[in-house]
């Protein structure tokens, strides 16, 4: 992890296995050096939807060709600090219009704007995946008239599904130095799938009495784990499984923080990055990528413009070590 006089921030928090600073991103990631990041993820503002603090600085502050500019230096410096080769995945979805900002009700193809914006940068577009949301949360949540059954009989011409979360994800040109190589020994999701031993000697007995030779468990638990992983649609995310935010929101600030699913965060490092591998973020928010990437056995890089969002992400982190520590303990007494 890189030192307090390599990287200016107003605050920091530096160990063997993260730094995090608070900052502007687009000042900070310049002392990143060239391809020293093997993975990368998270979730940007989405232009136009919501303002998360007063800075002028904060990129959601910044709307129309402003927002794409901005933006659009980090992603520079994303392709820049990345190893050839490797990944960069994006969460977004496709935003709702109305009528009073857009004149309409329908949607945008933020999703689309996005790719578009990356592959201008030199990124190639490696792969996509949708996430299931619950539409009836989703109507609880924004109060959409698209989503109410009102609508449907009132005139169904209005009313549409509710918007799905993607992630998108990013290959920088150039051969991978370093393969992420190996089988999946562990399941993140909802827990519909079983891949403990049990499950597994039941599934081979069958094998052995239809005639077949059964695979070794780890393989057979890596196969059923990417069956899942490679699907198109990702329905088994459990949406609840988030960092606790706590006291992160500001008064002054619009009242919004929906930091993105372990789940989703999990499954992407565990994809696309060895232990031991540096995972960055550019919007650190209340810590939640640089969280899993540290409890994944990864290093995490990440940087965060409002103090309160950098603070409780503090506090997060330094939970996570406690928590460790406690384990260890437990582990040693048994």
């Amino acid at each position: 992890m890189r030192q307090a006089d390599d990287i200016k921030a107003v605050d920091q928090v530096v160990t063997k296995d993260y730094a995090i600073y608070h900052g502007d991103a687009c000042e900070l990631i310049r002392a990143v050096p060239d391809g020293s990041v093997h993975f990368g993820v998270h979730s940007p503002p989405f232009e136009g939807l919501y303002k998360f603090s007063a800075h002028d600085r904060d990129l959601s502050n910044s709307e129309g060709e402003d927002f794409w500019r901005h933006y659009g230096f980090i992603i520079d410096e994303l392709l820049r600090v990345t190893m050839p080769g490797r990944l960069h995945s994006v969460h977004c979805m496709q935003l709702p219009t109305s009528k009073v900002r857009n004149g309409f009700i329908g949607m945008r193809d933020f999703r689309g704007e996005v790719i578009k914006a990356y592959e201008r940068a030199g990124w190639i577009f490696q792969s996509e995946v949708c996430i299931w949301k619950d539409p009836v949360v989703a109507q609880q949540r924004t109060k959409s008239i698209r989503l109410l059954h009102k609508q449907i009989i009132k005139d169904s011409t209005i009313s549409g599904q509710g918007l799905a979360d993607y992630i998108v994800t990013f290959r920088k040109p150039g051969d991978n130095p370093e393969p992420v190589s190996g089988m999946f020994d562990a399941w993140v999701g909802d827990g519909s799938i079983d891949i403990s031993r049990n499950a597994y000697e039941r599934d081979a007995a069958r094998m052995r009495a239809e005639g077949r030779q059964p695979w070794s468990f780890e393989q057979w638990a890596s196969v059923l784990v990417w069956q899942r992983y490679a699907s198109p649609v990702w329905t088994d995310i459990d949406q609840t499984r988030t960092l606790q935010y706590r006291n992160a929101r500001d008064e002054k600030d619009e009242v919004h923080i929906s930091p993105l699913q372990l789940d989703v965060i999990e499954r992407c490092i565990d994809l696309w990055s060895n232990p031991g591998d540096v995972v960055l973020t550019p919007f650190l928010g209340i810590g939640s990528e640089v969280y899993a990437a540290v409890e994944m056995g990864r290093r995490g890089i990440g940087f965060e413009i409002k103090d309160k969002y950098f603070q409780q992400a503090v506090k997060n982190i330094a939970e996570l070590y406690a928590a460790r520590t406690t384990d260890l303990f437990a582990e040693a007494a048994e």
